[in-house]
């Protein structure tokens, strides 16, 4: 019987030819993209440029358009370049499968492609030959979808920016790395989970596997144009966090979902599970998402006046104050589940207590120490499930158009003693009952991430007590499928 090899002419060893590109080249055309979409380049233009690119370039062979649904789960659909580059105005899904979308009766939704976002992946981790666009969903009739909050803070960004400002955004995400596939779906009460590494706060030997993926993950982070800055060992065992520059809010929402995906991929090649859950190990500290927010105009730090309370000016102050004011309306969005509350324990340096502080770490918000260019306001409540386009989103709506108590002023934004809800059940009705929040995310939004939320709420014990339970890991909006669901 003759082989592939024995045939004439044929080099089994080259039989697939698609594209990859090393890191350090990666990382200037990821950048350059990046620039193009920070200068705002005229959609069209992309367009025109990136089907070009697809078209001439014979060694990529699928493209990835992805989405986040209504609770910020990351979803990913990889279409054939060629039948991309013919149906790229006509891509439609059945949003019905997708939670928070839409409902079976009204389940197609169109997937338009954000070109900005057009972004060169490392193939040893996504695979030779594909590239990833962000999408933009629609209805129908080509609307954007009132649930896509991509969609919602992509075009509140557009609204700053004609007045000359841009939101910028810089988070410090908080993960675990555990051993095993899948360790979250697996998750058994009894058991809980293994951490691979012993190592603390700022400590971990070079060989250390913690290390080892941190190292690997950095890389990868690196090249698609994070600009980082700095990545260590967090404070609990098998903890980790990795930091990069500020973007714009829009940008910095998009590269969290990379963050995440790059990292829990990463960990699967290796054999572990990277996990974003709040509060997974009872006993020690949590993951957070601490948010950096500062507001600058045609190119100036709107947050900073040198002679200003904490070097803030006037306009960071009542950004703040609003945001302490609606804490309690806003806190569903920052805490999305059951677990978020386990972490909001004030033993934890839990971020708990609804003030302002430059350095008190259970505040709200802090201040951190900051000049002209770096000065900003940390919100540190936020957990890293949260949907980062709806708590952005929220979290500029109501720094620029929420109200102010009028019990708050510089002295009791530092010393008043109220608590964010304790518990999931107290956060849902905080939400349900907020007329600001209806206002800010519309009515029909707030009805399906309610219901969203009570769902899961519902599949887990009310109290939390000392033990992490099976339902508020297995049931997690990021951990969770269709099968698990339905066996509930």
């Amino acid at each position: 019987m003759q082989t592939v090899s024995s045939f004439p002419g044929i080099n089994t060893s080259s039989l697939k030819d698609f594209l990859e590109i090393p890191y350090d080249q990666l990382e200037e055309m990821n950048l350059e993209a990046k620039q193009k979409q920070a200068d705002r380049v005229d959609d069209h233009k992309l367009q025109d440029h990136y089907l070009k690119y697809l078209t001439d370039e014979k060694r990529i062979k699928a493209v990835t358009v992805c989405f986040s649904d209504l609770e910020g789960r990351f979803h990913m659909l990889d279409y054939d370049k060629k039948f991309l580059l013919k149906s790229h105005d006509n891509l439609t899904f059945d949003g019905s499968s997708v939670q928070g979308f839409a409902m079976v009766n009204e389940s197609d939704l169109r997937l338009g492609i954000d070109w900005s976002t057009f972004r060169w992946l490392p193939s040893d981790v996504f695979g030779p030959g594909k590239v990833i666009v962000f999408g933009l969903i629609q209805d129908a009739e080509g609307v954007s979808y009132h649930s896509d909050l991509r969609g919602t803070l992509k075009n509140y960004s557009n609204q700053l920016y004609k007045k000359g400002m841009v939101a910028n955004v810089a988070v410090e995400c908080e993960g675990f790395l555990f051993n095993g596939l899948n360790a979250e779906r697996a998750y058994r009460t009894s058991k809980g989970f293994e951490i691979v590494s012993s190592g603390g706060y700022y400590n971990s030997l070079p060989s250390d596997p913690l290390r080892k993926f941190i190292d690997r993950l950095a890389e990868a982070q690196r090249a698609m144009g994070f600009e980082n800055e700095k990545d260590h060992p967090e404070v609990a065992p098998s903890q980790f966090e990795l930091n990069y520059s500020y973007t714009e809010a829009l940008v910095a929402a998009d590269q969290l979902q990379i963050y995440k995906l790059v990292a829990r991929q990463t960990a699967a090649q290796m054999g572990y599970t990277a996990c974003f859950l709040p509060k997974p190990i009872a006993g020690i500290n949590g993951n957070g998402m601490h948010t950096n927010i500062s507001i600058s105009k045609n190119g100036k730090n709107k947050f900073f006046d040198g002679k200003g309370e904490e070097k803030l000016s006037s306009m960071a102050w009542e950004f703040v104050d609003r945001l302490l004011s609606h804490a309690n309306d806003l806190c569903l969005i920052m805490n999305p589940s059951v677990n978020s509350y386990r972490r909001l324990d004030p033993h934890f340096e839990a971020p708990n207590q609804i003030k302002s502080s430059a350095v008190d770490r259970t505040s709200m918000i802090r201040i951190p120490l900051g000049n002209e260019k770096s000065s900003r306001i940390e919100v540190r409540t936020v957990a890293p499930d949260a949907n980062p386009y709806l708590t952005f989103y929220s979290l500029l709506r109501t720094g620029f158009d929420g109200k102010v108590l009028k019990s708050l002023n510089s002295d009791s934004r530092r010393t008043r003693t109220k608590y964010l809800p304790g518990n999931i059940w107290d956060a849902i009705g905080k939400f349900k009952s907020s007329s600001f929040i209806e206002e800010t995310l519309g009515p029909d939004v707030k009805r399906k991430y309610l219901e969203r939320k009570l769902e899961a709420a519902e599949r887990s014990p009310k109290a939390l007590g000392t033990q992490v339970k099976l339902g508020e890991i297995i049931y997690h909006h990021e951990v969770t499928n269709q099968n698990i669901w339905r066996q509930f």
